[in-house]
Formats: structure tokens, C-alpha cells, sequence
């Protein structure tokens, strides 16, 4: 991705390493706490850090937030680190999240959160401001899974603006001439550039990447792999 171009508001330098050191350092802190320094009990809290995996928590649980669909007191959270121009989020979208949402997300086990992570260039960027636009008007996901639907089967998909104004018309936003509007400023590019740094830190450079509970998962894995790590996640697999 070495020829990747970002624009400035986006583009963040690649010094993390002592970042990811204190990273590790607070897990190893969560697994010392997670010890029960009595020898018989284990308070709620050791319990919660016990059953979060090696990432941690990455939710943010924000009642109202239009890029995320699911309860906010769900046991579990996968957040979804994508870029519109993806084609294996495009199969994460269209082959295993519909089957998520109706086995866990409409049961309220199961919340999923969307982070922007435009790695493919400039129309990357572009398209996670037009999420965000659509977004603003209540449609962010009717716009993900347009984008996602007439997704390339190889290649990265060509999302100009002419073609994400389409997508927006599909989604029903409702007020095209702001969505043009907003989708060409850069009155979202703090948030994008907010989700980019969170995945740098925790180590995520490709799409898509998920955070289930702090459990990572990357790739486009089959469905039995995530339906085992959320069952598992919120005390469903069988002993």
C-alpha cells in the first residue's frame, strides 16, 4: 500500500511502537488482575476482565449512534473495522452479517459497530465521508449495504462521487443535495482519522478486521467462526 495517497486530515504517522508496548502492558495488567489474589472469590469486575479477550474492550456503547445497529446492553459488541472499497467486506457484508443480525442483533445478544478504515486511496477516503453523510441523515446502513451489494468480485469497486450519489438515491437518503454537500467537505474527517488511530494501535492495517469482545478476527471468516466466538462471548457455548 506503499503508494497509497491520503489527505492530510486523515493521514496519521506510523510511530506506534511505544504505543503498542504500553498496549501490552495494560493487557498484561488486566491478566494479573484477573488473578484472585484470595484464592476463592472473584469480584464482578475480574470476572468482566476475564471474559474480554486480548484486544479489550474496543466499544463505545453510544445510545443513538447511527453507525452502529444493536442494543447498547448487549453482552456482546463486534466492532468492524471496513473500507467500502473491500471486496471481503463486501462478502462479510452481504454472505454473514444478515445472518448476525437475525440470529443475535434482533435477540439482543449481539451489538455491531462500524469503524472507518480507508485504506485503498483517495476514493476510500471519499466513500467513508459519504457513509457518514448518509449517515447524518439516518441511512448509513441502508448506504453500507447499497456500496456493498454491487461490490466487484475482484478488483476494488470505482466509487466515484456521481457513483456514491447513486448509492445514496438507492438508500433513500432523503436530502441529496446535502448528502453531495456533506459528502464532499471534510466535516467528518476527525472521526474517520479517530477510527484509523484506534486500529493502528491495536495493530489492524487491513480490512476487514472485527474486535469481538476484545477477541480479534481477520478476514472475511466463515459464519460457524464468529457464531463460536459470540456464543462463547456471551456464555451461549455448551460447556
Amino acid at each position: 500500500m506503499g503508494s497509497t495517497r491520503y489527505d492530510p486530515g486523515i493521514r496519521r504517522q506510523i510511530w506506534l511502537v511505544g504505543i503498542l508496548a504500553l498496549v501490552a502492558v495494560v493487557l498484561g495488567a488486566f491478566l494479573l488482575i484477573g488473578r484472585n489474589t484470595g484464592g476463592t472469590t472473584e469480584t464482578a469486575a475480574q470476572q468482566d476482565v476475564a471474559a474480554m479477550g486480548p484486544v479489550g474492550d474496543q466499544s463505545r456503547r453510544i445510545g443513538g449512534d447511527p453507525l452502529a445497529m444493536g442494543s447498547t446492553d448487549a453482552p456482546v459488541v463486534l466492532v468492524e473495522f471496513a473500507d467500502y472499497r473491500c471486496q471481503f467486506c463486501a462478502v462479510f457484508s452481504r454472505d454473514t452479517e444478515p445472518a448476525l443480525v437475525e440470529k443475535y442483533v434482533n435477540d439482543g445478544v449481539l451489538r455491531i459497530e462500524w469503524r472507518d478504515l480507508p485504506i485503498f486511496g483517495e476514493q476510500s477516503i471519499a466513500a467513508a465521508r459519504a457513509g457518514r453523510a448518509a449517515a447524518a441523515q439516518g441511512k448509513f446502513w441502508e448506504f453500507n449495504k447499497a456500496v456493498y451489494a454491487q461490490s466487484p468480485t475482484g478488483g476494488r469497486a470505482d466509487l466515484t462521487a456521481e457513483v456514491l450519489h447513486d448509492f445514496a438515491v438507492e438508500a433513500g437518503v432523503p436530502d441529496l443535495e446535502r448528502f453531495d454537500r456533506d459528502a464532499a467537505s471534510t466535516q467528518f474527517d476527525d472521526s474517520i482519522s479517530q477510527d484509523v488511530f484506534t486500529a493502528q494501535t491495536i495493530g489492524i492495517s487491513s480490512t476487514p478486521a472485527f474486535i469481538i469482545n476484545g477477541n480479534p478476527v481477520l478476514g472475511a471468516q466463515p459464519l460457524a467462526h464468529f457464531e463460536q466466538i459470540i456464543d462463547r462471548s456471551a456464555g451461549l457455548a455448551e460447556q
